[in-house]
């Protein structure tokens, strides 16, 4: 699974990146967790042009009738999405990108989980593949949630976690955001682990398994970081 990841590239870099009009000022995180606002890409129709918006992390679909289900919808597999009922709708129809600086996997040990950070060898940002979801409360109230898109491990991240999130190519993000695009096949071809992203990982302090702490000394190699 994905359940924490960074966000600490500057507007302007995400702007050049995935073609963005505008970005609003961002501060750097260091750890983000499921139910927190996340930064997503999507296609806004009714300008025909990408967007920069805030999505709370854990998908709620449309027919749920408690919304506590988001919690348990942090990640959908990518090798089931197209049929599971929570994201079959929104893998047809709203698609998002969710960029990313990095992200965390944690490995079994003798002496408990140690968490490991995953970034590009360029430190370029990744774009997460994700979906989104609109969910309307009784009372009329709008909630608008997603999800990240997992896959299986490639050989960097398998020899601590056998899953890691799906990183959509910068040739694939018109084919991926466009909620025209409907064929699973062309689409699942899209969701493998050979991303042609090539990925570095290092160590780092077992701070990161608390969301309440952040700061850049949480992705610090071990031997630099705080233990």
């Amino acid at each position: 699974m994905c359940g924490r990841f960074t966000l600490s590239s500057p507007p302007e870099i995400l702007a050049s990146l995935f073609d963005l009009e505008e970005v609003p000022a961002l501060s750097p995180r260091y750890n983000i967790a499921p139910t927190q606002p996340v930064a997503v890409v999507r296609l806004d129709l009714e300008r025909e042009a990408r967007e920069l918006t805030f999505l709370r992390w854990g998908l709620v679909p449309f027919w749920a009738k408690d919304p506590a289900i988001g919690s348990r919808l942090i990640n959908a597999r990518a090798e089931t999405v197209a049929e599971k009922p929570a994201f079959r709708e929104a893998f047809r129809h709203r698609r998002c990108l969710v960029p990313a600086s990095g992200f965390y996997e944690w490995e079994k040990t003798e002496g408990g989980k140690q968490p490991f950070f995953f970034h590009a060898a360029a430190d370029a940002p990744l774009a997460i593949a994700g979906l989104w979801e609109r969910w309307k409360a009784p009372d009329g109230e709008t909630l608008e949630t997603c999800t990240l898109l997992t896959t299986e491990a490639d050989d960097v991240v398998q020899p601590v976690h056998d899953r890691m999130p799906v990183v959509v190519r910068p040739q694939d993000y018109d084919l991926w955001l466009d909620p025209s695009a409907t064929g699973a096949d062309r689409l699942g071809a899209l969701l493998g682990p050979g991303a042609g992203v090539r990925l570095v990982a290092h160590p780092v302090s077992t701070r990161v398994n608390t969301p309440a702490n952040d700061g850049p000394e949480l992705v610090a190699p071990l031997a630099e970081g705080v233990g």
